[in-house]
């Protein structure tokens, strides 16, 4: 197993990055908010869970080890691969998904696209115990993250695209967001634009 991935970042993609190991580019899938952390050509440490199938090995990054743990727990429940699992910590981070597993939110897992009501009460009854108890602490990477090249609405556009969304329900959403992204009069944090547009896009539904 590649437990994590180390070196200059040598390219960065809508949901992905490419870290430079050792003279070979590893390509890493990795959710907006750890993204938005990422910088071409300064130096990044991902860790990383590889996942194998018959006729492909893909790489998911994590800003830390216990994002990876999460990713890796959730995919212990029927019906979770990875791209599930690694839609539910774009849009949670993992204490907020301990805090919903703990308290039974129905509503905070429906709020990841691909999870209904139903699957929501059944991934509830599954993780119970396997996740944990929430430690109260803020991931870095649901920090104030500033976004990179990429601009925040290009990046937050292809992570909706990348999640199912159409194109058009992705721009409306991005333009619902806008003002709240605009108002700190800062570099806005990508993983909790992302977080609100998906609120905007369930309204919608």
């Amino acid at each position: 197993m590649i437990a994590f991935v180390s070196g200059p970042v040598a390219a960065l993609g809508p949901d992905s990055a490419v870290v430079e190991v050792g003279g070979v580019g590893m390509a890493v899938q990795c959710t907006p908010a750890t993204l938005a952390g990422l910088r071409i050509g300064e130096p990044a440490r991902l860790a990383t869970s590889l996942v194998v199938r018959e006729d492909s090995l893909t790489l998911y990054g994590f800003a830390d080890d216990d994002e990876r743990q999460v990713f890796e727990l959730l995919q212990t429940a029927s019906g979770v691969g990875p791209r599930l699992a690694q839609a539910m910590l774009a849009v949670h981070s993992p204490d907020a998904l301990r805090t919903a597993v703990a308290g039974g939110d129905e509503k905070a897992l429906t709020a990841v696209p691909g999870i209904g009501k139903k699957g929501a009460q059944k991934l509830l009854l599954e993780l119970k115990d396997r996740l944990g108890a929430p430690s109260g602490a803020v991931p870095a990477s649901r920090g104030a993250a500033a976004a990179g090249p990429p601009g925040w609405r290009e990046q937050l556009h292809a992570a909706l695209v990348g999640l199912g969304y159409a194109g058009r329900e992705a721009d409306d959403a991005v333009a619902a967001v806008a003002p709240q992204a605009e108002e700190g009069g800062g570099t806005p944090d990508v993983g909790v634009l992302l977080k609100a547009a998906l609120q905007t896009l369930n309204r919608a539904r």
